[in-house]
């Protein structure tokens, strides 16, 4: 399989696509002035004990106060009463496990994890456990003796626990070993910041998007990672010579005229994952409805009729929509409980198929899955694991046209759009004396106020001046720009 990784930058936001085969299987998205907060850990206090929900309120110094239930505190489970594990105004260490989406605050837990390449420490545990995508009984042992061997020579007996990451299959003694004294420096110094440190604090942030995609998704299948900014990939060099020196030869700066999203048409694909409908390629297609409390795909025949019967027909949909799911899981990140609704099937077997297809395609997902059996219904039940707001939450908003029916690009969006516009007109014409942005009066507000200092550096980097004018008639997703 030929997988690539294709690394965007801006000064505004970072953005890292992954391709197999020449097709968009994942998007990763991180703005500079709303990083993800996922696997940072916090000094913070208890705010507010809920007997009730089973859970407190902890501030960690965002806008809002984090959620932690007794589940997640050290030492407690769902039974153990709230009030006999945490109290008001107490100091508590959380790390974040899930990002505040809409209106909730971050999730919270005090059972620290934290990463390296081929390793978790878990400080506050003693068990040494292995990913269960690694299934080879020997190559388990064999780690996790690793680990225990590495461990007694560190003199690391009785200081906290590990789980092998799925990219530690086939590696050797040494690569563990630098991961363990890597993690090992690591928390004694987020520790001496800890003792130190007043609350509310951050104590641990952790990498951006760029390096993280480096130590989680590069692995010797990739055969390409592309870069599109100088600075970042001479970041990503000396992070790779480091901690992934097996993927150093597969790194390329990309100074090409092309954008690099409009490679393998990644920038199209990205356009169509905000989308409702997606077709197959047999003529039928999916309908994706997200709402807050869950996904529902619904899979439809379309124009495709088969050649033999009905059966065959729906068999031959629903086996391709399957395939369809897994990848649009990935690429809308879409999380929680998602209700698939395949058209019925009468032939348990084709049933079966369909299930297997399913199972297959989520081999390959990052999150962790669940899913039950067709029902008589045709219906799939599943779950995703949630860890950050999905795509169309991130980069669209309710739109203000249809009172929340459907969406639009955020006012944000639309600006880089036309920002990364001026450069793809700049490199194809460099003709123009100056540039005329026309759009709404919320996007040139944008402009005037938040993003006006890009907009600075993009005049100054284009050599040339960025009129704006606001045309009333527009709406937040419409916009034009005139090569004047």
């Amino acid at each position: 399989m030929n997988s690539e990784i294709l690394i965007n930058v801006t000064p505004t936001e970072t953005r890292v696509a992954v391709v197999e085969n020449g097709v968009l299987q994942e998007i990763f998205i991180e703005r500079e002035n709303l990083r993800g907060l996922v696997g940072n850990i916090y000094k913070g206090k208890v705010v507010r004990v809920l007997p009730g929900m089973q859970a407190a309120f902890v501030d960690i110094g965002l806008e809002r106060a984090g959620f932690i239930h007794a589940s997640d505190i050290e030492g407690g489970d769902a039974q153990s009463p709230i009030n006999s594990l945490v109290h008001e105004g107490q100091t508590l260490v959380v790390q974040v496990t899930k990002d505040p989406i809409g209106t909730k605050g971050a999730r919270l837990t005090t059972q620290l994890a934290i990463p390296s390449r081929y390793l978790v420490y878990m400080p506050d545990t003693d068990h040494v456990g292995i990913s269960q995508r690694i299934d080879d009984e020997q190559e388990r042992n064999r780690l996790r003796d690793l680990v225990v061997s590495s461990m007694d020579s560190e003199g690391l007996k009785d200081a906290g626990g590990f789980i092998l990451r799925t990219a530690a299959e086939g590696v050797g003694e040494e690569e563990i070993f630098t991961d363990i004294r890597y993690l090992k420096r690591l928390w004694d110094k987020l520790n001496s910041r800890l003792k130190e440190a007043k609350v509310p604090a951050q104590i641990y942030g952790e990498l951006p998007l760029f390096l993280r995609t480096m130590r989680d998704f590069a692995r010797p299948e990739i055969s390409k990672v592309l870069i599109d900014s100088k600075e970042t990939f001479q970041r990503i060099t000396q992070f790779v010579e480091q901690f992934v020196p097996e993927v150093q030869d597969c790194l390329e700066y990309y100074p090409g005229p092309r954008p690099i999203f409009d490679l393998n048409a990644v920038e199209d694909e990205l356009q169509r994952a905000l989308e409702t409908k997606v077709p197959l390629k047999s003529g039928g297609y999916l309908v994706i409805e997200q709402t807050e409390a869950m996904t529902t795909i619904d899979v439809n025949t379309g124009g495709f009729v088969g050649r033999r019967n009905l059966e065959e027909t729906i068999f031959k949909t629903n086996l391709e929509a399957a395939a369809a799911i897994g990848r649009q899981l990935r690429l809308r990140n879409l999380g929680g409980i998602i209700i698939l609704d395949f058209i019925d099937m009468q032939d348990v077997e084709h049933q079966r198929q369909v299930h297997r297809m399913l199972e297959k395609v989520l081999e390959k997902d990052h999150a962790k899955t669940k899913i039950s059996g067709v029902s008589d219904l045709g219906l799939v039940e599943m779950t995703r694991k949630r860890t950050r707001e999905s795509l169309g939450q991130m980069l669209t908003e309710p739109c203000t046209c249809c009172q929340g029916r459907g969406t639009v690009k955020t006012a944000e969006t639309i600006c880089y759009e036309i920002f990364r516009e001026i450069l793809r007109e700049e490199r194809a014409y460099a003709a123009a004396d100056s540039y005329l942005i026309l759009a709404s009066g919320s996007v040139i507000d944008r402009l005037l106020d938040e993003d006006s200092a890009s907009l600075g550096d993009l005049e100054e980097f284009v050599g040339k001046t960025i009129k704006l004018q606001v045309e009333a008639n527009y709406s937040q997703d419409q916009y034009d720009i005139v090569l004047q």
